[in-house]
């Protein structure tokens, strides 16, 4: 297999990765997710958080950084795949497996089992399951008893929402990783009119820019103003 296996068409997002995201509150959590180490426990590491605390970000970032060691990953999004329970098959021999939208399995007999037996895989090898849901495992009601255990024995890190102030530094240094100037007053505009989550803000961060290089226009207020008036956001 190549080091970094991507499932159907899923592609890692070039921006996540663990210097491109402002920890705050949540820097134990990215520092134990950053000391993962093959054939060390724990298998399971499980992160939950809000919408747009960076469970998606950190998740791939896992993946980068293991396969710039050589050793070979898989992005697993299950919402963008269905939720299908075949979607979790086939990757027991990899080091490191980074599941996504993990509620899809709780409930689901053959999810459930599928879930279990990747477990069962990756710990005879040495390798790690780190799994992102909305809730922690114990409350997300799963049913297989033997999968619950290890979901709740494993390592559960919670994730937490940025505040407004941690949400300027964080799009900054986005705007700065993306080799453009973002003023602190169009953030706070920004912040003022847009939905306050991070998953939000970045993806029209995105749009920004490529308006500002189609325009050939620095990312000020008015042109901002004029942006979003367009987007009709």
């Amino acid at each position: 297999m190549t080091p970094t296996q991507i499932p159907l068409r899923i592609r890692l997002r070039d921006s996540s990765v663990f210097s491109s995201y402002l920890a705050g509150r949540n820097k134990p959590a990215v520092d134990a997710l950053i000391a993962l180490a093959l054939n060390a426990p724990p298998t399971c590491v499980w992160l939950h958080g809000p919408h747009g605390s960076g469970k998606t970000h950190l998740l791939q970032a896992c993946c980068v950084q293991w396969s710039e060691r050589g050793e070979s990953t898989a992005y697993v999004p299950l919402r963008e795949l269905g939720g299908d329970a075949e979607a979790l098959s086939g990757y027991g021999d990899l080091a490191l497996v980074a599941l996504d939208d993990a509620e899809l399995v709780a409930g689901n007999d053959a999810a459930e089992r599928a879930l279990f037996r990747l477990h069962q895989a990756l710990e005879e090898r040495g390798g790690h399951l780190v799994i992102a849901g909305a809730s922690p495992p114990g409350a997300l009601g799963f049913r297989l008893r033997d999968l619950a255990s290890r979901l709740n024995g494993g390592l559960v890190l919670t994730l937490y929402a940025l505040d407004e102030s941690e949400q300027l530094r964080a799009l900054q240094r986005r705007a700065q990783m993306r080799g453009f100037e973002l003023p602190e007053e169009t953030v706070h505009y920004l912040q003022r009119r847009m939905p306050r989550d991070m998953a939000s803000l970045c993806a029209f961060l995105d749009r920004l820019d490529e308006a500002s290089l189609i325009a050939q226009r620095k990312l000020t207020v008015p042109f901002v103003r004029d942006v979003l008036r367009r987007a009709d956001v």
